[in-house]
């Protein structure tokens, strides 16, 4: 009698095979993935998992220094939309809709917590921050040690508004609509003016001194 042993995957096959997915999807509009996700294409489901994880977990942990925790919300997320297949509503730009999703999942995960340990509600407003980095489109001219703490320092002081404003718009690249969209703005010019004077604030503190 012969053993019948599992296959475990070829990493070249999955490798291959991701790469096809590619093909068929990035040439698609975000409303057409969508509308094929919802109607069950695994494939869809894959290419938007493995497009966003990434910016997603990134994302995350501007709300948290907790990566355990940005980890489960997303999984949480990716379940809740596999189960809802077929009933999600329409979407026409997927890293928008994620993105408020997981601030959503976040916010809600960290709200258990303060009420948990019997934190201020302003802790999770305070606790908004920005981290630094030389890939950033901010400082990607900016190679001196002195000058990225220095920008650090001036983020810092920024509201968290303005803060999570230049994030979206310099990190994570997202339009000044989807920013407002994000942050629950009624006008796409609220957004605009936000971060127009949340630069003016930066250029002002991390101005050197005796100019």
């Amino acid at each position: 009698m012969s053993n019948n042993p599992k296959i475990k995957p070829d990493s070249s096959f999955i490798q291959i095979k991701h790469l096809e997915t590619i093909r068929i999807f990035e040439r698609k509009t975000d409303g057409e993935i969508w509308h094929a996700f919802d109607r069950g294409d695994e494939m869809a489901f894959n290419f938007i998992y493995r497009t966003h994880i990434q910016d997603l977990y990134q994302y995350g942990c501007q709300f948290t220094c907790d990566s355990d925790l940005v980890k489960d919300c997303i999984q949480n997320l990716f379940i809740y939309l596999r189960m809802k297949r077929g009933e999600l509503s329409e979407v026409t730009n997927i890293k928008g809709y994620l993105f408020r999703s997981i601030q959503r999942e976040v916010l809600k995960s960290l709200k258990k917590e303060v009420r948990s340990e019997g934190l201020d509600g302003e802790f999770l407003i305070n606790n908004f921050f920005i981290e630094v980095s030389v890939e950033t489109n901010m400082i990607r001219n900016e190679s001196a040690l002195e000058r990225k703490e220095n920008l650090q320092k001036g983020l810092e002081q920024l509201t968290c508004k303005q803060r999570k404003a230049l994030l979206l718009f310099y990190v994570d690249e997202l339009s000044y609509k989807e920013i407002a969209a994000l942050m629950n703005f009624a006008e796409v010019k609220s957004a605009r003016k936000l971060i127009y004077r949340a630069l003016s604030s930066l250029k002002e503190l991390i101005k050197p001194t005796g100019i």
